[in-house]
């Protein structure tokens, strides 16, 4: 499993949104994107990383940071998660988990001890140019938010 690191070319993508539309990396382009990487949609730990986004979203906008989750789920799931909490930013579907591996966010884990395949809970940071700003794997869904603000020094 690959991992990106800091200057490596974010890879491309374009995945189906949680409102049905086609979204990719380069309708970003110019921007700084906070891309954040979930096992599943309406899941405890998830719900709450995609919260926190949620509630930090004004502030990471004020400072020129545009936020999307990627997660194996289906975008008809994703579309139910969004409304049941509110989520103001899009959700990305990747069933195929192509765009979750060329991030490295899906491999082999330790979960409750034994090693396991699925999705590595991860945050990767495009900066305006396409390349990687920041990434971080493992990331814990509690206080996730709050590092990474304090980690781009927004906090």
């Amino acid at each position: 499993m690959t991992r990106l690191e800091i200057g490596d070319q974010a890879p491309a993508f374009t995945l189906t949104s949680d409102s049905g539309e086609e979204v990719s990396l380069a309708d970003y382009a110019g921007k700084h994107l906070v891309i954040f990487c979930y096992p599943a949609a309406m899941t405890p730990g998830c719900t709450k990383e995609a919260c926190d986004f949620r509630d930090s979203l004004t502030t990471l906008r004020g400072a020129g940071y545009e936020v999307v989750g990627i997660s194996p789920d289906e975008p008809e799931k994703l579309a139910k998660f969004v409304a049941k909490e509110s989520l103001t930013y899009p959700l990305l579907a990747d069933p195929s988990k192509e765009a979750l591996t060329a991030y490295g966010a899906y491999g082999e884990k330790k979960l409750y001890g034994k090693t396991v395949v699925g999705v590595i809970r991860s945050t990767i940071v495009v900066a305006p140019d396409g390349t990687v700003e920041l990434a971080r794997y493992n990331v814990k869904a509690t206080g996730h938010v709050a590092s990474l603000s304090k980690a781009l020094k927004l906090a």
